[in-house]
Parts: structure tokens; sequence; C-alpha cells
């Protein structure tokens, strides 16, 4: 289980997701389209996964041991690929072949194209069934004892989606206690902010009242996302779900809490926007100067 992080830990991983929010805008530039607001928010969450909480390793991309992530928001691709290039799945010069023909970097994450890769995803609601089903054939495999986890990463606006609530009632039904739902609970989608698309509040109760254990976050507090995700581990009789806030396109500031930016890259003629030409320049500029956490409040 997850212990105290120390201030050298956490300083060490700010640095880190700041590099992986700098290649996640670097990418969408070579590449032209894709989502920013999404992976620039989810990016701590990812930095505390790959280069602290996870069980993996890079060298040995397929060891029995490791724990098992699923992005089933898979949108936010350039967050994956951005933090598994830095920690040493695959070059970070392969990043600036995302969405290009030929590359193994689609704009939704492809096993066959990049095997390091769990699952292949896209069509939003399907993450979470992938999830329960691996974490229902490990107990079978392995038993009660089974030391490994099941991360699934899911989007708020991903929530409409039926199948979802389905995963969610079995995994209660069989209280798969090796299963971690992680929700960026970032309260935008395409269409605009998600409680005026499809309310969803409130997530707590709604989960809970299906037999999962519920974690509150601060998806850009480094000791409060392990301390949160160390707790859900600790939780062995049933599913465990991580409701992190975070900032949709965190550390840029004409992104920040912007549903507009949830497809579209830098490069973007936006009403009301930065001119087109000067947004890479900005943003990169931003980041390149972002030190230490701007908030610590839940959005």
């Amino acid at each position: 289980m997850l212990h105290n992080i120390t201030p050298e830990k956490i300083k060490f991983l700010e640095e880190k997701a700041r590099d992986i929010r700098i290649s996640i805008i670097q990418m969408l530039v070579a590449a032209g389209s894709g989502h920013s607001a999404g992976p620039l928010g989810m990016a701590d969450v990812f930095t505390a996964l790959y280069f602290y909480i996870l069980k993996h390793d890079p060298k040995t991309p397929t060891w029995p041991g490791r724990d098992r992530l699923v992005l089933s928001n898979g949108h936010i691709a350039p967050v994956l690929y951005a933090t598994m290039a830095h920690s040493g799945y695959f070059p970070v010069s392969e990043l600036l072949t995302l969405r290009k023909f030929g590359s193994r970097l689609q704009g939704h994450p492809h096993r066959e194209y990049l095997p390091m890769l769990e699952t292949s995803s896209g069509p939003l609601g399907s993450g979470l069934s992938q999830a329960v089903g691996m974490a229902l054939v490990d107990r079978l495999d392995r038993g009660v004892d089974s030391d490994r986890f099941f991360y699934c990463l899911v989007g708020d606006g991903e929530l409409d989606e039926g199948q979802n609530w389905e995963a969610i009632m079995l995994a209660g039904k069989e209280k798969l206690g090796r299963l971690i739902m992680i929700v960026d609970r970032n309260n935008i989608q395409i269409d605009g902010y998600t409680e005026d698309v499809m309310p969803l509040e409130s997530l707590v109760h709604k989960f809970e009242s299906f037999g999962w254990h519920v974690e509150e976050i601060d998806g850009h507090n480094f000791a409060d996302i392990v301390a949160g995700i160390g707790r859900a581990q600790s939780v062995f009789d049933g599913p465990s779900v991580v409701i992190a806030h975070t900032i949709p396109g965190k550390g840029v500031s004409y992104m920040e809490r912007d549903f507009k930016w949830h497809g579209n890259p830098p490069g973007t003629n936006i009403a009301g926007e930065p001119p087109k030409e000067q947004q890479a320049e900005i943003a990169l500029r931003e980041l390149r100067t972002l030190s230490g956490q701007i908030t610590s409040e839940h959005e």
C-alpha cells in the first residue's frame, strides 16, 4: 500500500507533470488536431500513477505482476502517451507523430499499434466494463489474494453512458476490491458544462448506493492524490471510486475551465480566444514557468 509521500517526491512529480504538459501541447500543435482540456487536466493524476503508484516496468511491459490501467475516455490519449513516453515505454520524440498517418499514436489508443497498452479505447462507456471483466478473471485465476490492482480512468461526461452504470452495478455485486475507478471530475464535456448537459450530482451518493467506496480528491495536489488512492487500495470488500476534481486545461490560462477547448488544439480559431498563431507560444510559456500547485480547492 502507499505510504506518506515526501516533499522531495512531490517536487519531482510537479516537475515531471510540467514536462508532460509541455509535451501534450507540442504533440497537439504537431498534429494540428486533438483534445487539449482533458489531457492537461489529468496530467497530475497520470504522473502520480506512472511515477509513484502503479506497479509496472517500462522495460518489460508485459510483466505478469503489473497493475492494469484502462483508459476509458480514450480521447485524452495525449496525456497517456506523454506519460508513458516520459516514463520510458517509447522515445519522447515519437510523441510528435500523434495522429499522423502510420503513427503508433492514434487519436484514440489502439493496442495493436502500441502493444504496451492494456486495451484499445474510443467508444465512451466501454472501458469500465473491460476493467470489471479483467478484475473478475483475475479473481478466478489468482483468488482473493491477488496483489494487482485494476485502475480505470473515466471522464465525468462519459458517465452519461448507461453502460457505465451496468458495470458499476456488477462490480458492486461482485465486491471487486481490486478495482479502482478514477473519475476526471472536470465539469465539462464537448457540448458544454456537465451540469447543464446532463446533471450528474450527487455522484458520491450514487456510487455509494451501488456499493462502492468513494474518495474525493484534489486532482492537482499530489499528496491528496496519493492519499486518496492509498485509501482506496485499503478497501478489500468492494470496488472503490476516486473522484478527482480537476481543472480542464490546467496550466494554460485561456483554456482553464473552458469547455470550448475540450476537443480543440492550440492553433484553433475560436472567438474571444488569443489569436491562433499565438496560442501555442502562450501555452508553452505559461507551462514552462509553472511551479508548485496553483490551487488546492475542489472545483
